[in-house]
């Protein structure tokens, strides 16, 4: 069992949902995207989303897509996405998240042997589908690391039986089709994906849906193994008047997070 499915599996027999949060290599900074992931574990979250920036975001919203504008004009590049979840993986699993063309730039078996190197558990890849991911799945075997494909509403029961087959550590349910981004509501799609996918695979299922606040969480975990916060957790970076307030800010938010995940928030 890998840490990622070990952590889940342990959240699990706790009786609550795991908690993953996102942050993009290098935003606001290389060492303070770090100090934000550490600060994202100290206040309850089980594993780190650490993202690849890239310049064609095509399925982040615009939160997500200003941080890593900001990051790469900064001039952050893959190593110092090694250098983050090397840091960040003596803490928590630490999973890199990264459309496909730059690890095709970097080089496959390459990164795969670095990131096993510097400690990272494995690769989401939301643009990359099983029947195009050989050479990463056989990276990814050699060297242990989890592989996690998404799926979404519109996916059929073949294509979530590939990808489910396929991916190790969680299956990435996105839940709500089209761009990232924290909302108001939960979605009425994320419970039905997620039983959809159960019917194919016994792995874990984790839901990504704009979660923005503990309540949300909440509701993700009645039905999802892992509850995944991305947007929410930048905007508080992003929002913030200063790096006191974001930590304040993002330790706030984390906190009512993990309450969420663990059923300490008032449903009404």
């Amino acid at each position: 069992m890998t840490s990622v499915a070990d952590t889940i599996s342990k959240a699990r027999h706790e009786g609550r949902a795991a908690l993953v949060g996102y942050l993009p290599a290098g935003f606001p900074s290389v060492a303070r995207s770090i100090e934000f992931a550490h600060l994202l574990v100290d206040c309850g979250l089980d594993i780190i989303e650490v993202g690849l920036p890239y310049s064609d975001p095509v399925m982040d919203g615009p939160t997500i897509q200003r941080a890593a504008e900001a990051a790469l004009a900064a001039g952050v590049r893959t190593r110092d996405v090694l250098a983050v979840t090397a840091a960040v993986a003596e803490h928590a699993p630490a999973l890199v998240m990264t459309y496909w063309n730059p690890v095709e730039r970097y080089g496959v078996a390459r990164l795969a042997a670095d990131l096993a190197a510097s400690g990272g558990a494995g690769l989401i890849t939301p643009d990359l589908i099983p029947d195009e991911a050989g050479e990463w799945m056989e990276a990814a075997d050699r060297h242990g690391l989890d592989r996690v494909f998404l799926v979404a509403p519109a996916s059929s029961r073949d294509r979530l039986a590939s990808a489910s087959k396929a991916s190790r550590g969680f299956v990435y349910a996105a839940a709500v089709m089209g761009v990232t981004g924290a909302r108001e509501r939960t979605g009425a799609a994320a419970a039905g994906l997620v039983a959809r996918v159960r019917e194919v695979t016994d792995r874990a299922v984790g839901v990504g849906i704009g979660v923005s606040t503990g309540r949300q969480a909440a509701e993700v975990a009645a039905f999802a193994d892992a509850v995944i916060v991305g947007s929410a957790i930048v905007a508080a970076i992003q929002h913030a008047g200063d790096h006191r307030a974001a930590l304040h800010a993002v330790a706030a938010l984390a906190r009512d997070l993990s309450n969420g995940v663990r059923g300490n928030v008032d449903p009404s």
